[in-house]
């Protein structure tokens, strides 16, 4: 009769200690081989699963990036006009233009600022004018004593027509209203900015008013959150320059306090530059203890 074989305890408990070690063991090898088993395109399929994850879309601003200025390096109008200089030696005087950068913080697709003056000191007296009124009136005589370069209707609507456009800004008296919109130039001159428009100011009852005003006067406009002008040429002196800021800086903030009082526009950066220099941020001061004197600066 055979006797049962009798397996100690010992035994059985480190059998079953070594297939459950080899059962897991077996589970991790699979595991790393199915996430480091290389794709088609080089990618472990481990890259694959984090690939084909939803992406989290970023917030989309609503306001123009602005830098802190808490650590930027800034300067008085003195001290930014003697570095400008330096960069434009050998230039003539009245070629290059100091240019003026006024930063806002707004928000995008907003309400924006534009708007026309005429500063204390010209910056540019040789844009040409045009006027559209009847050639043989009086007002046609009075703008071309105003300095007005292009007088007419029918002269000045063939001439554009024919893609002559000799002249930097257009006015319109109200009486050639009807005979301007029938030549159809608004696709030719509205792209250009050129279109005589009541909301503009610029269909008008007294021409030689409007021509002098535009002569020596000023454009501004707000673009991606920065309005830009010409404020000054080389050859102006530190007074000049600093009462063409100051009136600059006053319409701004005159066009901004006309705005909803839902829109918020503030004045976040004022940066000077010239043709030839890079910008120079203005601390609002107008010399420093180390300025050279206006004498010096107004030597060109």
């Amino acid at each position: 009769m055979n006797t049962p074989t009798v397996i100690p305890r010992v035994a059985l408990q480190q059998s079953r200690t070594a297939i459950q070690l080899s059962i897991h063991l077996n589970a991790l090898r699979n595991a790393n081989r199915s996430t480091f088993v290389r794709s088609a395109s080089g990618k472990s399929l481990g890259d694959n699963r984090v690939r084909d994850q939803p992406k989290k879309k970023r917030k989309a601003r609503i306001e123009f990036k602005q830098y802190s200025l808490k650590d930027a390096e800034q300067y008085s109008l003195c001290d930014a006009m003697r570095y400008i200089k330096a960069f434009e030696v050998g230039r003539p005087p009245t070629s290059p233009k100091y240019d003026l950068a006024v930063k806002l913080r707004t928000i995008k697709n907003g309400p924006t600022v534009r708007n026309r003056l005429r500063l204390p000191h010209a910056v540019d007296t040789s844009i040409r004018i045009c006027v559209i009124c009847p050639p043989d009136s009086k007002h046609a005589e009075a703008a071309k004593k105003a300095g007005a370069s292009v007088v007419g209707e029918d002269t000045v609507f063939d001439a554009v027509k024919a893609g002559r456009i000799e002249f930097d800004r257009c006015i319109c008296h109200q009486d050639s209203i009807t005979k301007m919109n029938k030549a159809g130039l608004g696709r030719i001159l509205g792209p250009r900015g050129l279109m005589p428009s009541a909301k503009f100011g610029t269909i008008v009852k007294d021409v030689a008013v409007s021509v002098k005003g535009l002569i020596g006067g000023s454009e501004y406009r707000e673009r991606n959150g920065v309005l830009r002008m010409a404020v000054g040429q080389l050859g102006f002196t530190p007074e000049e320059l600093q009462a063409n800021i100051k009136t600059f800086m006053g319409e701004i903030k005159k066009d901004i306090a006309l705005l909803s009082d839902k829109v918020n526009k503030e004045i976040h950066e004022v940066v000077l530059s010239s043709t030839n220099a890079p910008g120079f941020s203005l601390n609002g001061d107008f010399r420093s203890p180390t300025s050279p004197s206006s004498r010096d600066l107004s030597v060109t």
